[in-house]
């Protein structure tokens, strides 16, 4: 007669260093959000509460137009990576015993590995003999910036993608195949429902990239194009300002809303498959 063994508690250390790496990861994000509703313009000085620096992040053009400007960047580079990505994920997956295949997963992993000041050095040198050869780009801006965004977030997509297309089972392609159905529908219609998760998960870590970078958008930008990172880091070398821990506060609570909402529909899917089956 077996005796049922008693589950094993966790040594203290292990709770230990959990939580420590939780306060490790968390509590700057905190203490940025509480220093944002400070009334005192020195961001470690407590002097009370006040909303009065949102006020004045409203009315900082300079601030405002950076943000937008480093989201639009985001979205269009994130859409164009994931198509790029997704494509170049079919060839590396679907032509892997190709010749050349194996230099296109090299070509494609390189900027993975590669220091974002090399890359950023290399497409300057690249849009300058560009503006000398064909004259475009005529002067560096949002352009140049989506262009070399999508140079590196096309990487991450297409890693991302490929790991979900060599698990998909090729059947269910090559039963609508024998049905009759031409390969773009085939595409639409069970390719794209399966590989759905990855493509979003690559849009989201793609857009977080974009708005995240600053090495390589320094180098590319010209003097009418200045990201929230650029401005974030001018103004650091000043003093940080307030309105930053302020603008801050509003994209960490715009994020946590959207991964609220997401965490909760992906819940309701699950619980409705749950019920169906």
């Amino acid at each position: 007669m077996k005796v049922a063994q008693k589950p094993r508690r966790g040594f203290p250390w292990l709770w230990t260093a959990l939580a420590f790496g939780y306060v490790f990861l968390y509590a700057p994000i905190l203490s940025l959000i509480v220093y944002s509703f400070n009334e005192s313009r020195l961001v470690t000085v407590w002097a009370g509460f006040s909303t009065r620096w949102y006020g004045e992040l409203m009315q900082n053009e300079q601030l405002l137009s950076a943000a937008w400007l480093s989201i639009k960047v985001a979205a269009v580079a994130a859409t164009l990576a994931v198509v790029l990505g997704t494509l170049a994920a079919m060839a590396l997956v679907r032509f892997r015993r190709q010749w050349g295949a194996r230099s296109l997963g090299i070509m494609v992993a390189a900027p993975l590995v590669m220091p974002e000041i090399i890359l950023g050095l290399s497409l300057l040198l690249l849009f300058m003999s560009m503006a000398d050869l064909i004259g475009w780009p005529a002067s560096r801006g949002q352009s140049t910036i989506i262009m070399a965004h999508v140079t590196f977030c096309m990487a991450y997509v297409t890693v991302v993608v490929q790991s979900r297309l060599a698990y998909m089972d090729a059947s269910l392609e090559e039963a609508a195949m024998d049905l009759g159905a031409r390969p773009l529908k085939v595409f639409f219609t069970i390719t794209l429902p399966v590989i759905a998760p990855s493509l979003v998960a690559g849009w989201l870590l793609a857009f977080t990239l974009s708005m995240d970078d600053l090495v390589v958008a320094s180098f590319v930008s010209g003097p009418g194009a200045t990201t929230l990172p650029m401005v974030v880091y001018s103004s650091v070398r000043l003093g940080v300002s307030p309105q930053i821990n302020a603008l801050a506060t509003i994209i960490i609570a715009v994020v946590v809303v959207a991964v609220s909402v997401a965490g909760y529909l992906m819940y309701r899917q699950d619980k409705q498959q749950t019920h169906k089956h």
